[in-house]
């Protein structure tokens, strides 16, 4: 399929499909226009991982610009972005039903509205875009207008509820194997943010017509050699960071709600700790270097910070590891429940530190004040004080991170004492064999382009990964499987870009890019309703 374009009397620039059928179909309006829009929504969510259809946008984000185009007003304009919004963030979020499938028999009047019901709320981050960039001359200036607008509300996720920064458009470049580790790596100037402003331009290309398409390729081409060069030109340092153990016990979300089978899930946490720390002190990489173990997000089934009995078992499991990294849910002084993260300590199981998670889950650790019905168990969980570096003995400085947090572009190391490696504790077994880990384990791999350092991740039943500083996958344990993975992970690199001025980057990017599409104008052009 082709693209062209040709300039009417009234100046818009209109992009002219070369199928006929699909040309009549982009120039639909009313209800059918809205049709479109979800299902070229739902089409654009192909582009994320694990599909990774990338060419895709090229079609479904001019489809968009052509019924931003139009629209009778910018109200049109953002109904046909709120549409597509929620085609988009609905199919990118379908997995979100089968956390309601674990607990069916209590809420099976939620399982069609889960996924929905979120892309109903971040729909408008697309509609506002679309209606905005109606203030603009159709053509060039528009579309810089919307990539620039995209992006702002698009990083405006991180303010709804307690965030929810899930699939930004850039993350759609995190290809498997050496394809995607090239075209992240502007990520460690720009971070996602940046790849998405990218990614919004690069699809509406083709709608100047063949030399539009050229440009779109050349772009790719140039964010390739970029991509290649920072590999190339920035090599990961040996370092000094840890052997570390991660334990993957497989345990399903049913099995741990019940509680029946609490023991039995210690024994294997234990039995898999004293395999994977042997190994890691046998390996050659252990020569000099400590070792460090960790279990996944509320991996022990219990209270670990009052159970000094357990505490002292895990570190006989982990003898001659410098420290235990150890999920588990907490109760604080003033008896409110905390999701955390505990530093067990040889030789005795001490406590060396504990890390509160603070980005809690909107709907699965607490109860939003606007629904009208309850869905958290109890009063929920209360949130932590803030991003935490952990200095243990003998360990280089870690900042750990507990699941959700991770995809926190610019929000996953405390700046004011930075770490040498992150450590990822996780809990995606309510979600299934479906997108939704896989996108989870995305967000872990950009996250250390970002930063410039590597990242080892525990998830209760996969996937379990650990990245280098440059995102390059060293080791993975897949989905439904019970083991655990040695790896000896490598050096942090010299503060980026982005380490040094986080998300301030895109968004002065964005801005300007919105300032490159003036003058503006008040309205737009009045086609159809």
């Amino acid at each position: 399929m082709t693209l062209s374009t040709r300039t009417a009397g009234d100046g818009l620039v209109r992009p002219a499909l070369s199928w006929r059928s699909a040309a009549r179909v982009a120039d639909c309006h009313g209800w059918r226009a809205d049709l479109l829009m979800l299902l070229a929504g739902a089409a654009a969510a192909l582009a994320f991982p694990p599909v990774d259809l990338l060419p895709v946008l090229a079609l479904c984000f001019p489809l968009l610009m052509r019924a931003i185009d139009r629209a009778g007003s910018w109200r049109g304009a953002a109904r046909r972005g709120f549409m597509f919004g929620l085609g988009l963030h609905t199919a990118g979020l379908y997995w979100l039903t089968d956390a309601i499938l674990v607990r069916v028999d209590t809420f099976w009047w939620l399982v069609p509205l889960a996924a929905p019901g979120c892309a109903l709320i971040l729909a408008p981050m697309a509609a506002v875009p679309a209606g905005l960039c109606r203030l603009v001359p159709a053509g060039w200036r528009r579309w810089l207008a919307f990539a620039g607008l995209w992006t702002l509300f698009d990083m405006g996720r991180v303010f709804i509820f307690s965030g929810f920064p899930w699939n930004p458009l850039g993350s759609a470049w995190e290809i498997s194997g050496l394809p995607g580790d090239v075209m992240i790596q502007p990520a460690a100037w720009v971070g996602v943010d940046g790849l998405t402003l990218g990614t919004v331009l690069l699809a509406l290309l083709p709608l100047a017509g063949r030399r539009g398409v050229a440009m779109s390729l050349g772009g790719v081409l140039a964010w390739a050699a970029l991509g290649g060069a920072l590999l190339v030109l920035r090599p990961v340092p040996a370092g000094h960071n840890p052997v570390v153990v991660l334990v993957q016990g497989n345990v399903p979300e049913t099995q741990k709600i019940s509680g029946d089978d609490d023991i039995a899930i210690f024994r294997r946490y234990l039995a898999l700790t004293q395999q994977g720390v042997a190994q890691a002190l046998a390996g050659p990489a252990a020569a000099g270097r400590p070792v460090v173990f960790a279990w996944p997000e509320s991996a022990f089934p219990g209270l670990l910070q009052e159970d000094d009995v357990a505490r002292g078992m895990i570190a006989r499991a982990g003898a001659g590891a410098a420290a235990g990294v150890i999920g588990s849910i907490r109760r604080d002084e003033n008896d409110r429940w905390r999701n955390s993260v505990m530093a067990v300590a040889e030789p005795d199981g001490r406590l060396a530190d504990i890390y509160d998670k603070a980005h809690l889950v909107p709907f699965g650790e607490y109860q939003p004040a606007f629904l009208p019905f309850h869905v958290v168990p109890g009063d929920g969980m209360a949130a932590g004080s803030g991003l935490r570096t952990w200095h243990l003995p003998g360990v280089a400085p870690v900042g750990p991170l507990i699941c959700y947090e991770v995809i926190f572009s610019g929000q996953v190391v405390d700046r004011r004492d930075r770490p040498d490696w992150l450590v990822n504790v996780t809990n995606d077994g309510w979600y299934g064999n479906t997108a939704g880990p896989r996108q989870h384990l995305a967000a872990v791999r950009i996250r250390a382009v970002e930063e410039g350092m590597p990242i080892a991740r525990a998830a209760n039943t996969g996937i379990s990964a650990a990245f280098d500083a440059h995102g390059h996958e060293i080791v993975r344990l897949g989905w439904n499987r019970q083991g655990v993975l040695v790896v000896s992970l490598t050096g942090t690199l010299p503060v980026t870009i982005f380490g040094l001025f986080g998300r301030w980057v895109p968004l002065a990017l964005a801005v300007c890019t919105i300032l490159l599409a003036a003058p503006w104008r008040a309205g737009g052009s009045r086609r159809h309703a």
